[in-house]
């Protein structure tokens, strides 16, 4: 069950105003939107309904505390009304993560099927971190409208409950105005739920640089052509876990000798 504009939630009490986790989302890391979504749409079907969607800021201590009590966050996604910055839409540097710190600090790897990309920093300077959402649906993601989202109607979760900040990419709110969701300035593009940790710090990236990322872009082109099982092996490829025999071409071969994983000494 989803949000609703009137502020309604089965699993919440009359008096408890359900809370939000929304994302505006755009191109990232040298893929655009639709990419995006299709290889998450993958990754939804072979994790079994789950996917991670990557966020570039830090989440704070309620999203932990709430995946570890369980209380129901809804999934938001709306697209972003500015067009992608450059830096984003013509990266040339990426990071592949493999790990995460799930709700009570512990790493896990990424469950096989999860592939989620980043934006590389310059070289010589401190990497700089990277979050997901960990999102359960029943439905294909896909870009949709399911109505208006507006902003205005929430407040932030946590601290004094400021209003949302027009530079907040991802923000976990709570309903303060029923009254004003019906105004239009977003559209409900993409919904789900937030299941495990919620929202999660990532860890053990590999470093891409020039032509190896390159042709990781390249690969993902193909994206919408591939079956299940392929991508399954398409990512164990790219997260360095070669104990599985790849269905691919082999065009990834070469990049296993040119990247390391981040701090490596070669």
């Amino acid at each position: 069950m989803f949000y609703d504009p009137q502020g309604h939630h089965p699993e919440t009490s009359h008096n408890v105003r359900p809370i939000i986790c929304w994302s505006r989302m755009q191109a990232e890391a040298g893929q655009g939107l639709e990419r995006i979504l299709h290889r998450k749409e993958l990754e939804r079907r072979a994790c079994g309904g789950t996917f991670f969607w990557g966020v570039g800021n830090a989440p704070g201590a309620a999203p932990g505390r709430f995946a570890r009590d369980r209380v129901p966050v809804q999934a938001i996604f709306s697209v972003m009304k500015s067009r992608p910055k450059s830096r984003d839409a013509h990266a040339t540097e990426l990071n592949v993560w493999r790990g995460y710190h799930d709700e009570f600090g512990t790493e896990q790897e990424l469950p096989a099927g999860v592939l989620v990309t980043s934006r590389a920093g310059q070289k010589g300077a401190r990497e700089r971190a990277h979050y997901a959402l960990i999102c359960h649906s029943e439905w294909r993601v896909a870009l949709d409208d399911l109505g208006p989202f507006n902003p205005k109607a929430f407040r932030n979760v946590g601290g004094r409950g400021a209003p949302v900040g027009a530079s907040q990419v991802t923000a976990l709110l709570r309903l303060s105005d029923p009254q004003a969701t019906d105004d239009a300035s977003y559209r409900i593009n993409i919904r789900a739920k937030l299941i495990g940790g919620y929202w999660v710090r990532l860890t053990d990236p590999v470093r891409l640089s020039g032509a190896c990322a390159r042709s990781l872009l390249t690969q993902l082109e193909d994206v919408p052509e591939l079956c299940v099982d392929d991508w399954r092996d398409l990512v164990a490829e790219l997260r360095g876990n070669r104990n599985r025999k790849s269905r691919q071409s082999g065009l990834l071969d070469f990049m296993f000798d040119e990247f390391a994983p981040l701090g490596a000494n070669v």
